[in-house]
C-alpha cells in the first residue's frame, strides 16, 4: 500500500476482480495501464455502497448511482466518481486517539452512466463536471472519447490528473497530485465494480442507491413531467419515502 494513503470501503465484503481471481479489497500497488484489462467484466456489487480512496489531502470516492432527468423523467445509472477534498482536522485525544476523516469539497465528478432501456454498456448518456460551485457541479460536459471508452478515458483523467480533459489539472496537494497520478489503474478498478452492466434490476439498483434515496425523492418531486415516469422502475425509492 503506498505510504499516506487509506482505502475505506462501505461494505463487509469488499471486492476487486481480477484476471488471477483475487477477490482481496486491496488492490495492490501495480499502477500500470494494464490493470485495466486485468478486469474479467463486471462484477456483482452485492452489498458494497461506495468504496473511497483516500490520500493525505484528497479521496476518490466510487459508487453506483441512479438519476431521473427533470426534462423528459428518463432514467439513467452507472459509476460515479468524485474525486473530494479531505479537510484538515484539529486532532483530537492522544497520540493514539482515532481522528476524523472528511471527505467534503467536490471537486470534480464523472458519471458513466447508461440510460436504463439502452443496451447495457452503451454508455449514451456518460458526462463529467469538470468543476463545482459549492456543493452544485456545473453543467454536464460531454465527450465522445468517454462514451466509446469510458474506462480507458476515466484512467487517462486520472494519470493526468485532470489535465486530459482541457479543463486544466485539478487544484491538488503536489504530493497527493504524484501519487494520485499513479493509482489510475486501481481507480478504474475500483470504479468498474458500479458500472452499469452489473446492475440488471430496479431491486438491485434501489439495493446499491438505497443511501441516497432521499436524493432521488427530490427528483421525482422535482420533474416537470411526472406522467412520463415509469412508476414500476421507480416504485422501491417512493415506498422508502
Amino acid at each position: 500500500m503506498h505510504q499516506n494513503m487509506q482505502t475505506i470501503v462501505a461494505s463487509a465484503k469488499p471486492l476487486l476482480r481480477t484476471n488471477r481471481g483475487d477477490t482481496s479489497g486491496d488492490a495492490g500497488t501495480d499502477t500500470g495501464r494494464e490493470r485495466l484489462h486485468a478486469q474479467v467484466g463486471p462484477v456483482c456489487c452485492g452489498g458494497i455502497v461506495q468504496q473511497i480512496l483516500a490520500l493525505s489531502r484528497c479521496a476518490v470516492i466510487a459508487r453506483h448511482w441512479f438519476e431521473i432527468d427533470l426534462d423528459d423523467a428518463s432514467m439513467e445509472h452507472g459509476s460515479r466518481i468524485e474525486l473530494r477534498e479531505l479537510v484538515p482536522q484539529r486532532h483530537r485525544g492522544s497520540e493514539s486517539a482515532a481522528q476524523i476523516v472528511t471527505a467534503d469539497r467536490p471537486l470534480w465528478r464523472a458519471d458513466l452512466f447508461d440510460r436504463i432501456g439502452d443496451p447495457p454498456g452503451s454508455y449514451g448518456v456518460a458526462h463529467f463536471h469538470p468543476e463545482f460551485s459549492g456543493n452544485e457541479p456545473c453543467p454536464r460536459t460531454w465527450d465522445a472519447v468517454l462514451t466509446a471508452s469510458p474506462w480507458d478515458w476515466l484512467h487517462d483523467q486520472v494519470a493526468s490528473t485532470g489535465a486530459a480533459s482541457g479543463h486544466g489539472t485539478w487544484p491538488l496537494d503536489p504530493e497527493d497530485a504524484r501519487q494520485l497520478s499513479g493509482l489510475a489503474a486501481m481507480v478504474v478498478a475500483m470504479a468498474r465494480q458500479f458500472a452499469p452492466e452489473g446492475c440488471g434490476s430496479a431491486a438491485e439498483c434501489f439495493r446499491l442507491t438505497r443511501d441516497v434515496r432521499e436524493s432521488v425523492q427530490l427528483m421525482m418531486a422535482y420533474l416537470r413531467r411526472p406522467d412520463l415516469l415509469d412508476e414500476d422502475w421507480i416504485a422501491p425509492w417512493r415506498q422508502a419515502a
